[in-house]
């Protein structure tokens, strides 16, 4: 417990008595008389505080959040005595997090529970810990204050931001790539997996129409036919240090977890199988490829605590550790940030990979450089940063030409191109039938 401002404010009064004691205009014992009643009044109060039961409180969060939206938290708050408490509350969410409502000055009447809505914005993935509930309990006369921890602690884990991805429930694949940034091109040709025997349409060619079950029914029958299914994509994912990097409020790990899973969606809808393979050093994650709605629960659980580390990327150890988990044919989609001085690792990694499967290299740009090579002002130290830069762009596409020389696909996107990008060149693997 502590001393309340009115306590405080008694103790100043018996000292002003004491200096009236001083100047002999008071006797000795009305000084002790008022000690005597402050000290009373301050052991009862206080007495009456301690045996007070705590008020109940208790906390409404989902188990699951995304990462970037605000998140709205409902306290509960009951009375637990005969008379209105003044509280003081304040809930103990994770301390790295922005919050806005809180703490808050209630008074609680008995018998009546309030609910109080306050909203946090996570900063990190991860799993995180709200501790409890913090109150500030005022006494019966307001000579003291207490502070009391009550309520359950409650885990929560966040998540990538997968809000979009509910968005996208209702809509068809074409239209929930586009909603991604994709800029799809009209099919040419038809898909090379039969789909299904239906009615002849108007402009339909001579060689969908299935002669055998037009003969059987006595009217036209074409074939229909669709993109191959039951295929496989693997999520390559460089955790090392250049994924530290940060262009806004999210480090580039994050844009890449967002744009992979808004891949894995599109490829589940399409009804492939997608996997992952996280490196980070010689530190690796492995999910096997998975079917259907719950390969999406499978990535989202295995990665929502994937973590950037400030370690070196060892692409011939993730390389090696792919070839030996996953022997199916597959579309390999590493996601890394290319360097000149990944020049010999990279490419015997890549070309180890590309004798059993079809490969493409993202590289992650930074806005940082690009501003710094085209941001050159009339002084030595901009001139010096920018010429750096350029360099540094210079090297990095020679490296992208020299892996396309060698037959791989390279994209070279910013972070917000990311999930449109890798949606438009999946759809047109899948369209040319290059797996």
């Amino acid at each position: 417990m502590r001393p309340a401002p009115a306590l405080l404010w008694l103790l100043l009064g018996w000292t002003g008595v004491g200096v009236l004691v001083s100047l002999q205009w008071l006797p000795l014992l009305a000084w002790l008389a008022v000690a005597a009643l402050i000290a009373l009044l301050a052991l009862v109060d206080g007495w009456r505080l301690q045996g007070e039961p705590s008020p109940v409180c208790r906390r409404d969060t989902p188990p699951v959040i995304p990462l970037g939206p605000e998140l709205t938290v409902h306290l509960h708050v009951l009375a637990a005595t005969k008379r209105v408490q003044h509280v003081l509350v304040h809930d103990l969410h994770p301390a790295e997090w922005a919050v806005h409502g809180m703490p808050r000055q209630l008074s609680l009447t008995p018998g009546r529970e309030l609910l109080l809505d306050y909203t946090v914005t996570p900063s990190a993935r991860g799993q995180f810990v709200f501790t409890g509930c913090q109150l500030r309990l005022r006494s019966p006369w307001r000579l003291w204050n207490q502070r009391r921890v009550v309520g359950e602690a409650s885990t929560i884990r966040v998540y990538p931001n997968f809000a979009p991805l509910a968005e996208m429930a209702g809509l068809s694949v074409e239209v929930a790539s586009r909603s991604l940034g994709a800029r799809l091109q009209r099919r040419r040709g038809e898909g090379t997996e039969f789909h299904e025997l239906r009615d002849y349409r108007l402009g339909d060619s001579l060689r969908k129409i299935d002669w055998k079950a037009t003969a059987r029914v006595g009217r036209l029958i074409s074939r229909e036919y669709r993109d191959e299914r039951n295929q496989q994509v693997i999520l390559l994912l460089d955790c090392g240090r250049r994924r530290l990097a940060q262009d806004d409020r999210l480090a580039h790990f994050d844009h890449v977890l967002n744009a992979s899973l808004a891949l894995a969606y599109i490829a589940l809808r399409q009804g492939d199988a997608v996997g992952m393979l996280a490196c980070a050093g010689e530190d690796l994650r492995w999910l096997p490829p998975q079917q259907g709605s719950g390969g999406m629960d499978m990535l989202l659980g295995a990665g929502y605590d994937l973590q950037a580390l400030p370690v070196a990327t060892d692409y011939l150890s993730a390389a090696s550790a792919l070839q030996s988990r996953q022997h199916r044919r597959a579309f390999v989609v590493l996601i890394t940030n290319v360097r000149d001085e990944d020049d010999q690792e990279l490419r015997t990694a890549v070309a180890m990979l590309s004798r059993r499967h079809l490969v493409l290299v993202v590289s992650l740009r930074e806005l940082a450089l690009d501003h710094a090579a085209s941001d050159v002002e009339d002084s030595m130290e901009s001139t010096i940063r920018g010429a750096a830069a350029m360099h540094y762009l210079a090297e990095r596409e020679a490296m992208h030409d020299a892996l396309r020389r060698e037959g791989i696909s390279t994209l070279d996107v910013s972070c917000s191109e990311l999930s449109g990008v890798l949606v438009e060149r999946y759809l047109s693997v899948k369209r040319a039938g290059w797996l």
